[in-house]
Order: structure tokens, then C-alpha cells, then sequence
């Protein structure tokens, strides 16, 4: 088939690179446009953009497919293009209608979760985050509504219970593009049989903020343990911040100690906010880089009874 590809992070990369090492046809791929990043505000090409580089795929970065001189060009150039089908993966841009409409097979998405749970921008931390035990890939015929479309192809997967989102990420961008692979055959073979989102079962995953990821210890650690794997956590210690990368729940509890109080100097262990103890195992000191628990408590003395400040 005929086929146009549109997405812009990582996540999208697998996708992109097994359509382009596939039977079908890549005519073009859109994608985000560069940012500038770092102290010299360099401007950065997407992993999408740079991933199609390497296998020579014309790229094309408008900054909106709704409204402007871009939106008409893109429009125009869609249509002598004439694709059988669009795919989309984590673009970051809405389609309007006129492009839904115009491939002959419509457009699909590989979307991050087992629709129609977790529909919007960040399901992967939001699984996390709500302590899911189960996700997974979702394809979906493309509509108008927010990730509201027709399924097509599902395929779960198992979360660890000490899984982060950035391994999750990994795992669920790498089945994204088994499962795009398996609904374009699909598609070419007539066998797909959509089946339509029940709405009443769905949930949304909004954008992360900085804010969330603040660790309040009269959470229970079960909880505090999610928003480290989900979105990685932070707390004040002796007046500096402290990232936590990792942690596990490592089933102690104490009676006595106040929430966030450390209460093993060992291994680093705090108490939560429903008595269990919560083990952080991978951190990073303002200004430092990020390290084990192990190499951090080599060069630094906790003392048992220090509290974490709740003021983040």
C-alpha cells in the first residue's frame, strides 16, 4: 500500500522503521517542527524526522493540519500524493475531517493502551500512576472525537509491579509496531472486524506537569511508589531537592515513625503515610548526576528519625 506516516517521538520510531523496511510503499512522513533545545538553543530534529532521514523518506514538518498557509499546503500535498492509508503515532497534531477522509482505508492509530481506557495524550504514566496491572496497544480507525474511533487490533501486555514508565515506553513502542504491521495486513487481507469503543468504560490521560511529580509521604507507598515509576519523583531533603528514579515496596511496616521519616539508613527506607515502608533505589542530588542508592549513601550519612519536608 500506498502509505504517508505522521508521528514525531521515540515512541513512534519502531512504527516508522518497520513500515519503511516492509512491502509498503512510505511516500512521505510528517512530524513535529525541530525545537531548540540546550544552553546554545540548538535546533533538534524529531526522532521521527531523524529516523526517516536514514532510510531517505521526504519529510514534512507543518506547524498546524487545521488552519494556516500550512494547513493548505500539507492539504494539497496530501492530495497528489493520494495515499491508500495514513498512520499515526503519537503526532501530536489533530487531523481535521478533510485529511480522515481523504486515503482510501482511512487513517489509523497506534495508540499506547487498551482503549477505550486511557484515551488522550499520556497513557503510559497514567497506568503507572493508577497502578494498572495490565496495558497495551491499541489500533483504531481514525475519527473526529479524541481517540474515540473504531478498534481494530488490541494486544495486552502484563505491567512489573517495579516497572517505570521509560521501560514501559520501550516495551509498548516495540509492540506499536507489531500490532501496525498485523492490522495493515489485515486490512489488505479484508479481515479486520472493528469493534466500537464503549464510552462508558473510558478514562482520560492528561498531560503530566512538573507538580505531580512531587512525593507527598501521607500517601500510602503504594501510591508514592506509582508516581516515582510514573512520572519519577521529588522531595526536599536538608533543603535540597532529591529526584527518585526507583523504589519498591518492600512490605515493612513501623508504628512509630512520622510519614516520610527515614527509618533505615541501610538501604534507605521512608515511611509512608499508610505505615509501609517504601525502598528507594536509584536517585539524584541537585546538581549531581543521577546514581544507585548504594553509590549515593557512600557519600553521604543519613541519619535515622530525618524527615522529608513536605514543601516541594
Amino acid at each position: 500500500m500506498k502509505t504517508i506516516f505522521m508521528g514525531t517521538p521515540d515512541f513512534a520510531v519502531p512504527c516508522l522503521k518497520a513500515l519503511a523496511e516492509s512491502s509498503h510503499e512510505v511516500m512521505a512522513v510528517f512530524t513535529q517542527p525541530d525545537k531548540p533545545k540546550g544552553r546554545g538553543y540548538k535546533m533538534i530534529p524529531t526522532p521521527v524526522k531523524t529516523a526517516a532521514a536514514e532510510y531517505d523518506i521526504p519529510v514534512y514538518q507543518p506547524l498546524s493540519l487545521r488552519k494556516g498557509d500550512d494547513a493548505e499546503e500539507s492539504m494539497k500535498l496530501l492530495r497528489e500524493l493520494a495515499p491508500d492509508i495514513i498512520i499515526v503515532a503519537a503526532y501530536g497534531q489533530i487531523l481535521p475531517k478533510e485529511v480522515l477522509e481523504l486515503p482510501k482505508y482511512g487513517c489509523v492509530n497506534i495508540h499506547a493502551s487498551l482503549l477505550p481506557k486511557y484515551r488522550g495524550a499520556a497513557p503510559i504514566n497514567w497506568v503507572i500512576l493508577n497502578g494498572e496491572k495490565e496495558t497495551g496497544i491499541t489500533s483504531m480507525q481514525m475519527g473526529e472525537g479524541l481517540d474515540t474511533g473504531d478498534m481494530l487490533i488490541k494486544r495486552a501486555t502484563e505491567i512489573g509491579e517495579n516497572e517505570t514508565y521509560q521501560e514501559l515506553y520501550s516495551r509498548l513502542s516495540d509492540m506499536g509496531a507489531e500490532v501496525l504491521m498485523d492490522t495493515l495486513s489485515a486490512i489488505e487481507n479484508g479481515t479486520l472486524t472493528p469493534e466500537k469503543q464503549d464510552d462508558s468504560l473510558t478514562c482520560y490521560s492528561p498531560m503530566i506537569t512538573k507538580e505531580m511529580c512531587a512525593l507527598d509521604f501521607n500517601k500510602s507507598a503504594a501510591e508514592v511508589h506509582n508516581t516515582i515509576r510514573g512520572v519519577t519523583g521529588f522531595a526536599m531533603l536538608d533543603g535540597k531537592r532529591l529526584k527518585i528514579f526507583a523504589s519498591s515496596l518492600t512490605g515493612k511496616t513501623s508504628a512509630d515513625a512520622a510519614n516520610g521519616e527515614i527509618v533505615d539508613t541501610a538501604s534507605f527506607d521512608v515511611k509512608c503515610g499508610d505505615g509501609q515502608i517504601i525502598r528507594f533505589l536509584e536517585v539524584q542530588p541537585e546538581g549531581k548526576k543521577r546514581m544507585k542508592v548504594s553509590d549515593f549513601l557512600r557519600g553521604n550519612k543519613l541519619s535515622t528519625g530525618k524527615i522529608f519536608n513536605q514543601e516541594v
